[in-house]
C-alpha cells in the first residue's frame, strides 16, 4: 500500500499553491491552502539543487601556459592604453605654444592685476592664475614617451590580433604611421 509522503513527494501532484520558499500568508493558514510537508520537502529539494549547483560550479585549476597567456594579455593591455593615454595627454593644441617664461610673466602679471580689478575681475583672475599654476606644475611632469612607445610596439602586434584591431582604427586614434610600422602593424592588417 503506498505510504502518503510517497504522494507528498511527488512534486507533479502538488498544488502550484504549495510549492513554495517559505511560510505561509495569514489568508492561506485561514483557508486551509497550505500544509507543512510540502513545505517541508520543497525546502529539502531547494537546499538539494543549491548543493548539485555547487558541484556543478566547479571548475578545473587553470594550467600555467593559460595563466602565462592571461597575463601576457593584461601586459599588453597595459601597454597599450599607457601609449595611448600619453598620445592623448600631449596633442598638439591649437594656437601658440605656452612655455614656462611666459606662464610665469603671465602670473607676475596677473598678480599686479588683482590688486586694482573689481571683485567679479578678481575672481576671473584668481582662477587663472590656478589654472595657470596647474599647467606650470603639469609642463614639468615630463612623460618618457620613448619607453611607452617601445612598450607599446612590442606589444601592439599581439594586441591587434588578439582583438582583431584594424590600422585604420589605430591611426584614427593618432597613432603614428612609423609607429605601426615598427610594430608590425601595416595597412593591409584588418
Amino acid at each position: 500500500m503506498p505510504d502518503a509522503s510517497d504522494h507528498c513527494r511527488d512534486e507533479s501532484k502538488w498544488p502550484k499553491t504549495l510549492v513554495r520558499n517559505g511560510p505561509p500568508t495569514v489568508a492561506e493558514e485561514e483557508a486551509g491552502q497550505w500544509h507543512q510537508v510540502p513545505y517541508l520537502i520543497s525546502t529539502s529539494i531547494r537546499d538539494h539543487l543549491v548543493v548539485m549547483n555547487a558541484k556543478a560550479r566547479k571548475t578545473p585549476p587553470m594550467s600555467d601556459s593559460h595563466k602565462a597567456a592571461l597575463a601576457e594579455g593584461r601586459n599588453q593591455g597595459r601597454a597599450v592604453r599607457r601609449y595611448l593615454e600619453a598620445l592623448d595627454a600631449h596633442k598638439p593644441k591649437r594656437g601658440r605654444k605656452r612655455t614656462p617664461d611666459s606662464i610665469q610673466k603671465r602670473l607676475e602679471a596677473i598678480e599686479t592685476e588683482i590688486a586694482t580689478a573689481n571683485p567679479v575681475n578678481r575672481l576671473q583672475l584668481i582662477q587663472e592664475r590656478l589654472n595657470l599654476s596647474a599647467e606650470l606644475e603639469s609642463s614639468a611632469d615630463t612623460v618618457d614617451m620613448a619607453a611607452l612607445e617601445a612598450d607599446f610596439v612590442a606589444a601592439a602586434k599581439g594586441y591587434s590580433e588578439r582583438k582583431r584591431i584594424s590600422y585604420a582604427a589605430w591611426r584614427e586614434l593618432d597613432v603614428p604611421a612609423h609607429v605601426l610600422s615598427v610594430a608590425g602593424i601595416s595597412r593591409s592588417t584588418r
